[in-house]
C-alpha cells in the first residue's frame, strides 16, 4: 500500500517536468504598436551610450554617416536619424551628405535592430483537446519576456576606419510572470518624460 501512496506524486512530478519549456522566438514584424516602442527606445538607448571619449573630441566637425545592416532598410534609416540627432545635439556635430564635405567619417555597421520573444517555465499543453490550436497551453508558472534589441559597432575617422569603437548594446524589455488565471507584467516600457530637458 505504500508504494501505491508513492507513484502518484512521482507521476506529477514527472508530468510537471516534461511541461517544462522554453522557448524563443525572432519577431520579424514591427506590426503592433509594443514592438515599435521596444524597438524605438532600445535605439534611443543605444545612441545616448556612445562614448564621450571617441565623439566629444569632434565637436563642431562636419561628420558623415554611412551605416551597414543586413536588412530592413526603413528600420536602419530611423536608427541613422538617431544617431546623427544624437551627434548633433550631444558632440554639437553638423551631419553633412557628402562624404567629401565631412572632416571625419563614421562607419556604422548594426548587428541588431529587432524584437524578440523568449517563453520559460511549467505549462499544461492542451493543443490536444479538439477545437484548440496544437499550441494552445495553460501557464502554471511561467516567465514570459519581449524585449527590443539594438546593437552597433563603429569606426571613426578622417576616412573611416582610423578607430574602431566597442560593441554597444541596448536592451528594452516588457516581461511579465503568466500564472493560470492571471498576467503579471513587471516591466514597463512606458517612458513618458524621461530624458528631457
Amino acid at each position: 500500500m505504500p508504494k501505491r501512496g508513492f507513484r502518484l506524486p512521482l507521476v506529477v512530478l514527472c508530468a510537471l517536468l516534461l511541461a517544462a519549456c522554453g522557448t524563443r522566438q525572432v519577431q520579424d514584424s514591427l506590426v503592433g504598436a509594443t514592438a515599435q516602442q521596444l524597438l524605438t527606445h532600445s535605439i534611443d538607448d543605444l545612441v545616448q551610450r556612445l562614448p564621450a571619449d571617441d565623439f566629444a573630441p569632434h565637436a563642431g566637425k562636419r561628420v558623415h554617416i554611412s551605416s551597414h545592416f543586413v536588412e530592413r532598410a526603413a528600420v536602419r534609416a530611423y536608427a541613422d536619424w538617431r544617431l546623427g540627432v544624437e551627434l548633433a545635439r550631444r558632440f554639437d556635430m553638423q551631419l553633412v551628405d557628402d562624404p567629401g564635405e565631412a572632416d571625419i567619417r563614421l562607419e556604422v555597421f548594426y548587428t541588431a535592430l529587432g524584437t524578440d520573444q523568449s517563453s520559460k517555465g511549467f505549462v499544461l499543453p492542451i493543443g490536444f483537446v479538439p477545437g484548440l490550436e496544437e499550441s494552445t497551453r495553460i501557464d502554471l508558472i511561467t516567465l514570459h519576456q519581449f524585449h527590443g534589441v539594438a546593437e552597433m559597432y563603429y569606426f571613426l575617422g578622417p576616412t573611416g576606419v582610423e578607430h574602431r569603437g566597442d560593441v554597444l548594446q541596448a536592451r528594452t524589455r516588457s516581461d511579465a510572470l503568466g500564472l493560470p488565471i492571471i498576467t503579471i507584467p513587471f516591466d514597463s516600457i512606458d517612458r513618458r518624460g524621461e530624458g528631457g530637458d
